[in-house]
């Protein structure tokens, strides 16, 4: 098949509107997103990133700074703001260059992010089981 870039999408929830919690929590994602999916850093050709609203004490993109993404292009926005949305959530897209089929990729979502797509969620959120979004 060959090289193909495609999107592979996550999110988690931070604990609070602090540093550390945001790059604790985007920590994480990244860290699982890569590991779900072998990637290698010099695989990556962009990483959007988006928070709520709620979320204003750093930028989540320092998290892949902090990996050592330093060539790799990142962008922070923040999300829509929507009635009833998911607070503190950091929502992610990162574009890699991959021989793996689109059926393959794995997304993730982590923590109360789980629930936002609970049919590609690797936890099971007590809440929300059984239903869909």
């Amino acid at each position: 098949m060959g090289m193909r870039v495609r999107g592979v999408r996550g999110a988690i929830t931070a604990s609070g509107n602090t540093r550390s919690h945001i790059l604790a929590a985007t920590d994480k994602l990244l860290r699982e997103m890569v590991a779900q999916n072998a990637v290698r850093s010099e695989e990556i050709s962009a990483v959007f990133f988006t928070t709520t609203s709620d979320l204003t004490a750093e930028f989540p993109a320092a998290a892949a700074r902090a990996l050592g993404w330093s060539k790799v292009p990142l962008l922070c926005a923040q999300e829509m703001t929507v009635r009833e949305r998911l607070a503190a959530c950091v929502r992610v897209l990162m574009l890699v260059n991959t021989e793996a089929a689109q059926s393959d990729i794995k997304h993730v979502y982590l923590d109360g992010a789980a629930r936002l797509r609970p049919d590609l969620s690797s936890e099971e959120d007590p809440e929300t089981a059984g239903t869909t979004f």
